[in-house]
């Protein structure tokens, strides 16, 4: 018979309640990383992220958030930075190895299924981030969210990270079926300032678009972000 505490140090054994300590733990530290949004509209997708600097001397354009994958396809990620770059590494190689099928669910099932193998096998621990992963394939636009279990879920709208509670709860009486890509960006935008708090400055989000149209990703600027928010 194992000790309850034991059951914390081993990553492939179920509590008797049915938990996986391990991952429990991952997804804790996921919801202290930095609020994130995805947005899907008949027009598009949206991605929007608070990328506020941790110190006052730390450089804002290193505090990246918001990653693009591939022309048509892009990833907001809460948790563990260095823990997603690999994952973001890996969903690049995914992309372009299928670029002729640029479907986006494929390529988030296949990250799901790494993050799942982290969650079974002795020697390793679950990775430490969340991810929402929004793109445009040939069906429209698609916004998925990954998570330390490997479990991956299709949303209209959803908040991951810090407070994504209360930015969740927003999502749910303010999102509208139709929304176009202006309005989607003015919900993800106002998302991100829910979970955040006021005294939040244009600089400090960043906004990602991926237009039906053109299956293009494109970052928002400074000016187009502070509309927004005002």
């Amino acid at each position: 018979m194992m000790r309850s505490n034991q059951y914390d140090a081993a990553i492939t054994i179920f509590s008797p309640e049915g938990r996986l300590y391990q991952v429990e733990y991952a997804l804790e530290l996921v919801k202290r990383g930095a609020p994130i949004v995805g947005v899907y509209s008949s027009e598009g997708v949206v991605l929007a992220a608070n990328d506020s600097p941790e110190g006052v001397l730390d450089e804002p354009d290193f505090q990246r958030k918001i990653f693009q994958i591939d022309d048509h396809m892009g990833a907001a990620i809460a948790g563990l930075s260095s823990d997603a770059r690999l994952l973001i590494d890996m969903a690049r190689v995914s992309s372009q190895s299928n670029r002729l099928l640029s479907d986006v669910e494929s390529i988030v099932g296949k990250l799901s299924e790494r993050m799942q193998a982290y969650t079974q096998h002795g020697g390793v621990r679950p990775f430490g981030v969340s991810m929402i992963l929004a793109g445009v394939d040939t069906t429209g636009g698609k916004v998925f969210t990954t998570d330390p279990s490997g479990q991956y879920r299709a949303y209209k709208a959803v908040a991951i990270g810090r407070n994504a509670e209360e930015a969740n709860r927003m999502l749910e009486e303010q999102y509208i079926e139709g929304l176009n890509m202006d309005e989607a960006v003015h919900l993800a935008i106002q998302a991100v300032q829910t979970a955040s708090g006021d005294g939040l400055k244009p600089i400090d989000i960043r906004v990602a678009v991926i237009p039906v149209e053109s299956k293009t990703m494109r970052m928002l600027s400074e000016e187009e972000v502070g509309k927004h928010l005002a």
